[in-house]
């Protein structure tokens, strides 16, 4: 929320009212240019993706050495990506969630708009 002072004279000639008024600005909170849920949806999927694959490396005895540092790279890219996106659109978390929540209820394609 950005606050934005208006300023209305008034005729009566008694002074200037002063009124503060929030502003709900378009864009959507964001880390590292993507919006906020995203990158935290971001963060966690590649999060549990590196546990589970640490997990396996160390149940079947696999040299890790560079696990961390491909994860932490696709991170990166993954986090890129959703970046360029949202710098076209920057309601795409908007769009995403709501189209996640039709398929959670099973909405038909043909009458979604």
């Amino acid at each position: 929320m950005k606050n934005v002072e208006i300023v209305i004279i008034d005729l009566t000639g008694e002074g200037i009212l002063r009124q503060k008024v929030l502003k709900a600005l378009a864009n959507p909170p964001r880390i590292f240019y993507v919006p906020y849920s995203l990158a935290i949806l971001n963060f966690v999927f590649w999060f549990l993706l590196f546990v589970v694959c640490m997990v396996i490396t160390i149940i079947f005895k696999i040299d890790s050495a560079l696990l961390p540092l491909g994860f932490l790279g696709a991170l990166s890219l993954s986090h890129s990506i959703l970046g360029v996106y949202s710098k076209k659109d920057p309601q795409i978390a908007n769009i995403i969630f709501s189209n996640l929540r039709l398929l959670k209820n099973k909405i038909p394609n043909k009458l979604v708009v």
